[in-house]
């Protein structure tokens, strides 16, 4: 289960297109397990992370609001994510990642949705190879503004 940290610290990249800029303060990013691909991990243990939601809190300081919805889909850089493409623009977002493993080739998420300044929804698929096989991971995602200052 080495894909558990990418999953954890992957969570919402800098956009080039105009932004739309988005409100100073603290977001929470929900992702919420969809599907669940993951060999050699017990069924019952995928069937209790289905539904399961888990909230990141992310703070967009007043310089970085201008950014847009890209201050928000910034993975976190403990996962040391390359960005491969990324296009935000219109109302809509494209995002392909690819995060490296302790062993094997990188693993390929691919994040699409739609954003204004109220914050983004769209869903992330994570595939690639561990050492028991195929994996692939579908999350979908929800960012919304929940508080004017970041709590220190």
């Amino acid at each position: 289960m080495r894909w558990l940290p990418i999953l954890l610290f992957l969570l919402p990249s800098p956009g080039v297109a105009a932004a739309q800029a988005i409100a100073p303060g603290r977001w929470d990013v929900v992702s919420t397990a969809v599907d669940l691909t993951i060999p050699g991990a017990p069924g019952f243990l995928l069937r209790m992370m289905r539904g399961r939601s888990k909230t990141e809190r992310k703070c967009v300081a007043p310089a970085d609001a201008p950014a847009g919805v890209a201050a928000l889909l910034a993975p976190d850089p403990k996962a040391r994510c390359r960005i491969e493409s990324q296009r935000i623009a219109d109302g809509r977002y494209t995002q392909t990642l690819s995060c490296p493993q302790k062993k094997g080739d990188p693993m390929s998420i691919v994040r699409a949705g739609s954003y204004d300044a109220d914050g983004f929804a769209g869903r992330l698929t994570m595939t690639g190879r561990t050492p028991k096989g195929a994996l692939a991971i579908t999350i979908d995602q929800k960012a919304k503004h929940v508080a004017g200052a970041c709590r220190g």
